[in-house]
């Protein structure tokens, strides 16, 4: 099948012939896609990587695989054949993937090296999105959605009715739920105001998830024009930082909070010294400042007085679960969030076989004239 593999750092290629995947455990399913994202973290792990995928040689903890792998955790697809033990979907249902690789699927895997011990903590506790071994199908956990097929767990798909979710909206479920799972994790209250820090994809899905949660105003900060007017497209204040010093960015934001006082909610989407700073000043009294983004491994200045003397949150998210994929569906079936602005989002469409060039290098090279670019096999 038409493929695009994860061959290391800088090394990506097409393949005309590689193997399709076949069910070889009866939890899973086998999926036909229709369309496929490409994520940030795709991108550094071609540019700086490896990240989730292992080191060279060196395999997944959970599923025992290496690379090369099919890149692509942003899928919308078509059920096309079912495990004797799947009883949630059916050959010929519209589905998205809940793309996480855990403690929880080690079961599916003969040869897992995990697979007579103990869940870690996190996966123990039910938070399986902070696995300590981490990874996503299509990100060094197993072959992705950059393909033609893909086979995964049962329980890891999500229906959607096609008749109100078009198929290349659909693949944009995977990011709204980064930022419904963000929002969640925010105990985000309706009504309540948010700051945004980055207008880039996540930043952008982080509206959507608000706007999900009945949020009262946002406000959001973005260097690059055509964000920010994209944003605007989405009934959204918008702040250009471009320039100013870190406090100017900070007093003006405060100005545009509801009375001046200072934002419910901010979320950084950037992961920047600049952004998380602001995140923390520019919030009111028991303000909530929730990072989004990754950020590299090194340490930034804190002073803890700036949570303390307000009373502020600091907290963090990561990943998602399946609850968050249903609920991102159902809020869209249901209108809260808008088809018509979902499309927005997405900036070309392309054939896979033309994604390297057209998509990955596009998105490397001129990624300030793209927000999302979908592969379609079809």
């Amino acid at each position: 099948m038409k493929a695009i593999v994860y061959h290391g750092k800088e090394d990506l290629k097409f393949h005309a012939d590689y193997p399709q995947p076949e069910i070889n455990h009866p939890d899973e399913v086998k999926v036909k896609i229709a369309y496929c994202g490409i994520c940030g973290s795709d991108l550094k792990e071609i540019t700086s990587g490896p990240f989730f995928f292992n080191q060279p040689g060196s395999t997944n903890p959970i599923s025992n695989k290496k690379y090369p792998m099919v890149m692509g955790h942003e899928m919308s697809g078509e059920i096309v054949a079912i495990g004797a033990n799947v009883d949630n979907v059916a050959v010929g249902d519209k589905v998205v993937v809940e793309v996480t690789g855990t403690c929880k699927d080690k079961h599916r895997f003969n040869d897992s090296p995990s697979r007579n011990k103990p869940l870690c903590g996190a996966c123990f506790d039910g938070y399986y999105n902070a696995c300590d071994s981490l990874a996503l199908t299509g990100l060094g956990f197993s072959d992705g959605g950059c393909a033609e097929y893909v086979v995964t767990s049962g329980d890891k798909v999500v229906k959607y009715d096609a008749s109100k979710i078009p198929s290349d909206v659909a693949a944009l479920v995977q990011p709204l739920a980064v930022s419904w799972h963000a929002v969640r994790v925010s105990k985000f209250q309706e009504g309540q105001s948010a700051l945004i820090l980055g207008g880039g994809p996540i930043g952008l899905t982080t509206i959507f998830a608000l706007k999900g949660h009945k949020v009262g105003s946002i406000v959001v900060s973005e260097p690059a024009l055509a964000r920010r007017l994209l944003a605007e497209k989405l009934n959204v204040q918008v702040y250009d930082p471009t320039g100013k010093p870190v406090e100017q960015c900070i007093e003006e934001l405060r100005d545009m909070s509801p009375g001046g006082r200072g934002f419910h909610h901010s979320f950084d989407c950037s992961g920047v010294p600049a952004t998380f700073e602001t995140s923390i000043k520019c919030l009111r009294i028991r303000g909530t400042a929730t990072n989004v983004a990754v950020w590299a491994h090194k340490q930034i200045p804190y002073s803890p007085m700036h949570t303390t003397m307000s009373e502020k949150i600091v907290t963090g998210s990561i990943c998602f679960v399946k609850d968050d994929f249903v609920e991102v569906v159902r809020s869209i079936e249901a209108g809260n969030i808008s088809v018509d602005e979902l499309k927005l989002m997405i900036t070309d469409k392309i054939p896979l076989e033309e994604g390297i060039e057209k998509g990955f290098n596009e998105l490397l090279y001129n990624k300030g004239n793209h927000i999302k670019i979908l592969f379609t096999p079809q």
